[in-house]
């Protein structure tokens, strides 16, 4: 996306990266504003690590999710304000919804939406509900995992659905609620190395050789050329454990892996599915100062 830096884009990228303002200035410049490619900018100059896209979340709102059989489907209801998410009707919304999602087939957003609820369909209905709670009142993230007898479910809701986790196990539900605790915690991006796509990979690896290559140029002894490559390596192995569940250190004992934990109690873990409410929406920020002024007639 081509466009002028702009302050407000400065700040975005510097609360996203920790990076100084000028640096940021700069990435947002040499990238044409494009903001994941300001942050690679940043990561092959060897000023930030990576950044996390969620840290730019900033809706209202509950997940949740609801099992009918080896079904269980996850899904998030946003709120425009959180002591709303909180209140009895929007509560109950949450429920109704999630009764009605698990009765159906659905698996995605765009097909619960369209769910036939006593003549109307799910969209209309939560527009209704909305209209009586006082706030817009969306549904997103509708995602089904389907276990087979032999497996089963675990499950942890944190902070009454700030996030959401379900699991699917073969073997104990004790270890499935463990690990559906430890994804809440420390979101993995994956269940094992062999989930990563090929591309995701390469891209992480091209970064990181970049930056590997910028801190030998400037360096006093520059190493030599398989050293670098030994070190790209090393460095791609740890960023791809941080995001693997079973490579990551167990937040109930950090002297074994998620997988030695599993593994040691006769279970293997096979999928997983973690909401965090608001994860990818952009909240507009309000400047009340700066609004009041403006209809005061302070800034003509």
């Amino acid at each position: 996306m081509e466009g002028k830096v702009t302050p407000a884009l400065i700040k975005e990228l510097r609360d996203r990266t920790a990076a100084g303002m000028l640096d940021c200035k700069k990435a947002l410049e040499a990238c044409e504003c494009d903001m994941d490619k300001a942050i690679d900018w940043l990561r092959e100059k060897g000023i930030t690590k990576a950044a996390k896209k969620a840290d730019r979340v900033a809706a209202e709102g509950l997940c949740s999710y609801a099992v009918n059989g080896n079904d269980v489907v996850l899904y998030e209801l946003n709120s425009e304000t959180d002591f709303v998410a909180q209140n009895d009707k929007f509560l109950a919304l949450l429920d109704k919804v999630g009764t009605i999602l698990a009765n159906s087939s659905v698996s995605n957003t765009e097909d619960a939406l369209k769910l036939d609820v006593n003549g109307k369909d799910l969209a209309t209905v939560i527009l209704e509900d909305s209209s009586v709670i006082g706030e817009k009142i969306s549904l997103r993230n509708v995602q089904r995992l389907t276990k087979a007898d032999n497996q089963v479910f675990g499950a942890y809701k944190h902070n009454g659905g700030n996030i959401v986790v379900v699991d699917i196990v073969e073997g104990s539900d004790v270890v499935a609620k463990d690990v559906a605790m430890h994804v809440a915690a420390m979101a993995p991006k994956y269940v094992s190395r062999e989930e990563i796509p090929a591309d995701v990979i390469e891209h992480e690896k091209s970064v990181i050789l970049a930056e590997a290559l910028n801190e030998n140029a400037k360096a006093a002894k520059p190493k030599p050329e398989q050293i670098v490559a030994k070190m790209v390596e090393g460095r791609l192995n740890k960023e791809l454990k941080e995001v693997c569940l079973l490579d990551q250190a167990f937040v109930k004992n950090q002297d074994q892996t998620v997988g030695e934990y599993a593994k040691a109690n006769g279970t293997t873990v096979c999928k997983f599915v973690r909401l965090k409410v608001g994860e990818g929406i952009e909240k507009v920020v309000v400047d009340f100062a700066a609004e009041v002024a403006a209809q005061a007639g302070l800034n003509k």
